[in-house]
């Protein structure tokens, strides 16, 4: 590979945007597609396929084999409050190779003692997520019941192109959420990306269970393209 070639996928790596490098089986000729310019590209199909799959694979286009590695963003789950919830959920994720980050300004709570093996920031929402670069590899979870925290989260995350969004509570809880939202300026439009309340209903109780169900929401919202139509 060519010098050059490696320093931009490097580049869009540590930019967390995708890319893909196509190989001319025959020639040895190599090109970068990044993220941005898939649907200009001949091979358009074949390159947005693998990167709805994540998997690099060889194609053939007109009599020529092309080999298409593909280098995919990882997808990071923020969790905003250091809870029961988030200690079930954090080694879950991790499980699925997700990034997982923990966000919680209640320094009692947001140790790694009580998270190891994932990235704590005993911090408010509001001062840490711009420096995260929140983008639509990035799921954000808002899991403290309580406004101070939750609500800047949300609104950092409604402002971004994050794949996946959920606060804990019940629907009143979440209704009089919306009063807050609304009257911070947040759109209608916005505030349906919501998943409120969090989680798929499987009947959750305990803390663990509600985790399964928050997980597999972020999954099934992930993978949405390849679910079985119903």
């Amino acid at each position: 590979m060519r010098l050059g070639l490696l320093s931009d996928l490097n580049a869009e790596q540590a930019a967390r945007r995708a890319a893909i490098l196509i190989t001319d089986i025959i020639s040895g000729e190599q090109r970068l597609v990044r993220e941005k310019e898939v649907r200009e590209d001949p091979l358009v199909q074949e390159l947005q396929e693998c990167l709805d799959q994540g998997k690099s694979r060889l194609v053939e286009r007109d009599g020529r084999q092309f080999f298409l590695t593909v280098q995919v963003t990882p997808v990071r789950v923020v969790i905003i409050g250091a809870v029961h919830i988030s200690q079930a959920l954090a080694p879950m994720a991790r499980r699925l190779d997700l990034d997982v980050t923990i966000i919680d300004p209640r320094t009692a709570f947001a140790t790694p003692e009580r998270f190891p093996d994932v990235l704590v920031l005993a911090e408010w929402p509001d001062t840490v997520l711009p420096d995260l670069k929140l983008d639509r590899y990035t799921a954000v979870v808002a899991l403290t019941h309580d406004p101070k925290i939750d609500d800047a989260a949300l609104s950092a995350a409604l402002q971004s192109q994050c794949f996946y969004i959920g606060a804990l509570g019940s629907r009143e809880t979440h209704e009089r959420r919306i009063q807050r939202l609304t009257a911070a300026g947040i759109t209608e439009v916005d505030l349906a990306r919501i998943h409120a309340p969090i989680g798929l209903d499987i009947g959750a109780v305990s803390p663990a269970e509600i985790a399964v169900s928050v997980l597999a929401e972020i999954v099934a919202t992930l993978r949405k393209e390849r679910r079985r139509s119903a």
